[in-house]
């Protein structure tokens, strides 16, 4: 085996997940948007993730640079064969961002109304495409003998793609309101926190149900997973540290139930790269077609130049993210410039 592939294999998972974890709050807080009902409360909504929003969305840009650069013919494929889900999935992310900077220049009822709508849509819609993509990259899509996606859009909207879409946004829901219990106080504190129960039970519920979904759909997960019993420790400890956020919560430690969140996003992607090496893009029903890290690589040259570049890089996009988010650390106030 490559070594340089496996690198490269971690590190694009490194960054999706970080995504995830950053972008998933804020699409999460998004969803839950329309749940409360004063004009405060939503403002202090987007202004919790007002400095960190379109930040979050870098990690997304750098995973598929990175994907770009170290796996081209992955790329190639998924964003051919997903080009009009990814359309989609762009378009609500920008309709979002335009509703965030929108929806306070009026007063006017309906037009918060409006962009509040927008916002949440967007958001929910974001998560939900997401989801259904990394359904379909689990099962399976169908390549030819060229890599090619054989697939049709419909096709991508099987059963199995929309269950892991809703898991995904129930996920990012739960990850949004254990962060906006981080960053709020007082009535609306109580509020979201009494919130956080339910949503863990829903994710809990379509988690459980989408890894039965799972063993059913895609034989090969379980077949693998035999192969590599550490799996179950994976999937074990990330259960656990789920149940851990209402303990959290409950002692007021709302920072550490983030955490704890975000340490369960990332045992999930954990789980999946683990069950997933050496594969990049699963051909279904045709396994012989499928993209691994070694037939959908660059050169050892070019993963090698990358790594150099990744290595001064990254670091900085890691100092930038920690940088801003001390500076907006705390709890989330009004002022005149605020959204």
């Amino acid at each position: 085996m490559n070594l340089l592939n496996i690198i490269w294999y971690v590190l694009v998972g490194v960054l999706f997940t970080g995504y995830a974890m950053l972008d998933g709050f804020d699409l999460g807080v998004g969803t839950l948007q329309l749940f409360v009902r004063k004009d405060e409360h939503r403002r202090l909504f987007l202004n919790s993730i007002g400095p960190v929003w379109d930040g979050n969305e870098v990690w997304l840009v750098t995973g598929g640079g990175a994907l770009f650069a170290a796996f081209p013919e992955a790329y190639a494929t998924v964003f051919s064969g997903f080009y009009l889900p990814f359309m989609l999935l762009l378009c609500s992310l920008i309709f979002r961002a335009v509703a965030i900077e929108f929806r306070s220049k009026e007063e006017w009822t309906w037009w918060r109304q409006f962009w509040d709508v927008a916002f949440s849509a967007g958001s929910l819609l974001a998560a939900l495409l997401i989801g259904v993509a990394m359904g379909n990259i689990v099962r399976g899509i169908p390549l030819d003998a060229d890599h090619e996606f054989a697939g049709s859009f419909l096709g991508l909207l099987n059963p199995y793609a929309l269950l892991m879409g809703v898991t995904t946004v129930l996920l990012f829901a739960m990850h949004g309101g254990i962060y906006l219990a981080m960053k709020t106080d007082g009535e609306l504190n109580k509020i979201i926190s009494g919130w956080i129960p339910r949503l863990i039970g829903f994710f809990l519920a379509s988690y459980f149900l989408f890894n039965i979904y799972t063993l059913v759909e895609v034989p090969w997960v379980l077949d693998t997973v035999r192969a590599r019993p550490y799996v179950f420790v994976v999937v074990i400890l990330n259960v656990l540290i789920v149940l851990n956020i209402p303990r959290e919560i409950h002692k007021g430690r709302e920072f550490n139930a983030f955490l704890s969140s975000c340490a369960a996003m990332g045992l999930m992607m954990a789980t999946f790269g683990i069950t997933y090496f050496p594969n990049m893009v699963l051909s279904s029903p045709d396994l012989a077609n499928s993209l691994t890290i070694y037939n959908a690589a660059s050169t050892q040259k070019t993963l090698g130049i990358m790594l150099i570049i990744a290595l001064i890089g990254v670091p900085l996009v890691l100092a930038y993210t920690a940088s801003i988010y001390w500076v907006f650390r705390g709890k989330t106030t009004l002022t005149k410039g605020s959204y």
